[in-house]
């Protein structure tokens, strides 16, 4: 079921690439504003390589607007865990290899490939590429589409977005808005 404004998450548990059994609730409440949950594909995919790239970099934006992102990947944490260190990322990767979350909130695949990439995807993937990123390993479903959802610390939801192409989801300065709203 796809997630609606005004509806409470479920406090769900979550593995990070280095760290188990970390309740939603509970980090969500770890800032004074806002958590964004922002739902990519897989660590290997060029474009999600690419968006989690950028977010680090500009995430003194979210930190200046009092919140906090999380990436949900369908990676294992191994995946992960054997290309970056803790700390190497400003902000926590949800580890979600079964798709489990991608399914209990309607987040759906694409019909095709052709499907998930429109113009301004086209622009992303050259941008990646021109920018050195490389395919790593396959993982989760090659058609899953991006989501984001911004909830409060109660975990309602206050913003919710649910891409039409690879390349459709909130760029930092998105982000950063949507969590001062």
């Amino acid at each position: 079921m796809k997630i609606q404004t005004g509806e409470k998450l479920d406090n769900f548990v979550f593995d990070t690439p280095f760290e188990p059994g970390l309740e939603l609730k509970e980090t969500a409440e770890r800032v004074s504003g806002r958590t964004a949950l922002l739902f990519l594909r897989y660590y290997g995919c060029t474009l999600c390589q690419l968006d989690i790239h950028r977010l680090a970099a500009g995430y003194d934006q979210i930190r200046d607007a009092g919140g906090q992102v999380l990436v949900v990947l369908q990676s294992r944490p191994q995946t992960i865990a054997g290309q970056l260190k803790p700390g190497d990322l400003p902000f926590d990767i949800i580890c979600d290899p079964e798709g489990k979350l991608y399914k209990a909130y309607g987040i759906a695949p694409a019909e095709s490939m052709e499907a998930m990439v429109d113009s301004h995807t086209m622009e992303k993937i050259k941008e990646a590429q021109a920018e050195g990123y490389q395919h790593g390993e396959y993982e989760g479903n090659e058609l899953q589409l991006p989501a984001a959802a911004v909830i409060e610390k109660d975990l309602t939801v206050v913003f919710v977005h649910y891409g039409t192409s690879a390349g459709d989801v909130p760029d930092v300065k998105e982000l950063a808005d949507l969590l001062t709203r």
